[in-house]
């Protein structure tokens, strides 16, 4: 059997991680170990942790973000497979289980998502994958929408959410894990692309299921804090991984979409952020630009395989 280690990311969670660990603890296959990353959270989120001997939990003393943090985590275990949850999310007693069994059935797939429920309703999606259009806009796949028999089925997407994932630790060793600069934000999106350019595959594992309350410690999803990092690393995303002379065909559907994108937030009140966002992200394309290079450089899917990977629908 292959050993596993969790990784929960806390940053002032609440409740909320209390209930995850109860969860985790419940599982019908235990971790071989549990790390929480806490980000100097100062609501006292931790306190149920450090009565748990099952639970080691590191402080990181200050708020490095989703993305070190889970690194952080990654450097500390040798277990073969990696899970990341988040704390506002709450698996069903096999989901370990169902995940590595996956593992077990399909031992040249590097990550594996879970089907995310909101929270609270047994018959709505909070997601199946994270897609990846070709203009450069992410979503979750059926976000918000009724579970369907097709939500059922298991397939290859192109990366999971890490509100609930699975990887192959050694997966990400090789593509160096999360990008730390994204902070938060798309950096499942972007391990995921990467973990693509560097021929590795991912699939969706529907009998895995999280109950998710989603964006439950920044401010929700169209937040000022959302808006930024969101929308400033969908730039970075496109910059970095977009391959070869995709980069260049698809680079005008991109410029569209960041003009769309300006001028949608704008209407609702929020210019100065979603300005901010993409001052920043033009700022950093010197530097992303240079871990393209890297990136490319080492990259063994084809074109052809990156281009089956896209949504291509047009909306």
């Amino acid at each position: 059997m292959f050993t596993v280690t969790v990784i929960i990311v806390n940053w002032n969670s609440g409740q909320w991680l209390e209930k995850c660990i109860k969860h985790l603890l419940n599982q019908s296959i235990s971790a071989d170990s549990i790390l929480i990353i806490d980000n100097a959270s100062s609501d006292g989120s931790v306190e149920f942790a450090r009565q748990i001997s099952a639970v080691e939990l590191i402080h990181t003393g200050s708020n490095l973000g989703f993305a070190a943090a889970n690194n952080l985590g990654i450097a500390r275990t040798t277990s073969d497979y990696i899970i990341t949850l988040n704390p506002d999310a709450f698996p069903d007693p096999d989901w370990i289980e169902r995940l590595l069994a996956a593992a077990s059935k399909y031992p040249e797939i590097a990550s594996f998502g879970s089907r995310q429920m909101e929270y609270g309703h047994t018959d709505v999606l909070d997601g199946t994958a994270d897609v990846y259009h070709t203009s450069g806009v992410v979503w979750r796949n059926h976000h918000g929408s009724k579970l369907s028999p097709d939500d059922l089925i298991q397939r290859e997407i192109f990366a999971p959410c890490a509100a609930a994932a699975m990887y192959k630790r050694q997966a990400l060793v090789n593509v160096g894990g999360f990008d730390e600069d994204y902070f938060c934000y798309l950096e499942d999106v972007d391990l995921g692309f990467r973990l693509r350019l560097a021929g590795y595959k991912s699939f969706y594992v529907p009998d895995a299921v999280v109950q998710h309350v989603g964006s439950a410690t920044t401010g929700g999803q169209h937040s000022a804090f959302s808006v930024y990092h969101g929308h400033r690393n969908i730039v970075w995303t496109y910059i970095k991984n977009m391959p070869g002379i995709l980069f260049w065909i698809l680079l005008p559907l991109h410029l569209i979409l960041n003009l769309v994108t300006i001028v949608w937030f704008s209407t609702r009140g929020q210019t100065q952020i979603i300005l901010a966002a993409k001052y920043d992200a033009i700022k950093g394309i010197g530097r992303y630009w240079r871990k393209r290079k890297q990136i490319q450089h080492g990259r063994i899917a084809s074109l052809s395989e990156i281009w089956n990977v896209l949504d291509k629908r047009f909306f």
